[in-house]
C-alpha cells in the first residue's frame, strides 16, 4: 500500500489565535485559509481548524478526547518538546515517562489549544508498542472509565 497522510478535523473560535498556536508555535505549515476555516500541515498529515460558534466545552482531563503524533525518532519528540517549551505553548501535562521498564515504555507530554483541544506527543522506547503488545492492557493513565 502506497503511504497515506491522516486528516483529523477540529473546533476552533478564532483563526489568528489559532495560526499563532499551531503555525507559530507548534510549527505547522499553513494551507488554505478562509474565513472560517485553515488547514495545517502537521508533519505531513492534514488538520483543519473549522471556525464554530457552538460553545467550547472544557472536557476533564485529557481522556477520551485528544491527538496527536507519535514519533519514531526520541530526537524529533525531543526537539518538538524544546520547541514547545521555548514558545511558551500551554503544557496540560508536562513531559514525562510512562510504564517505565515494561515494553510499553514511552515518553508523553501533552499540549492544551487556546481552545480546549488536547494535544499528545509521544515516542515509544519500542516501536512494536506503537500496535502491538497485545499481552499487555495498559493504555494511558485512566484506570478506570468515568
Amino acid at each position: 500500500m502506497n503511504p497515506v497522510l491522516f486528516h483529523l478535523a477540529f473546533p476552533v473560535r478564532n483563526i489568528p489565535q489559532t495560526k499563532e498556536f499551531y503555525v507559530n508555535g507548534l510549527g505547522c505549515e499553513p494551507g488554505r485559509e478562509g474565513p472560517s476555516s485553515l488547514i495545517l500541515n502537521l508533519y505531513g498529515h492534514q488538520l483543519v481548524a473549522h471556525m464554530t460558534d457552538e460553545p467550547l466545552i472544557p472536557q476533564k482531563g485529557i481522556y477520551p478526547r485528544h491527538f496527536g503524533l507519535i514519533f519514531i525518532q526520541e530526537s524529533d519528540w525531543e526537539a518538538l518538546l524544546e520547541r514547545a517549551q521555548q514558545k511558551g505553548l500551554q503544557f496540560y501535562q508536562q513531559a514525562k515517562l510512562r510504564f517505565p521498564g515494561l515494553p510499553l515504555e514511552h515518553r508523553t507530554f501533552f499540549l492544551q489549544d487556546p481552545f480546549e483541544n488536547f494535544l499528545e506527543f509521544k515516542f515509544y522506547r519500542h516501536a512494536e508498542a506503537i500496535f502491538g503488545s497485545q499481552e499487555f492492557t495498559q493504555i494511558g493513565d485512566r484506570a478506570t472509565v468515568n
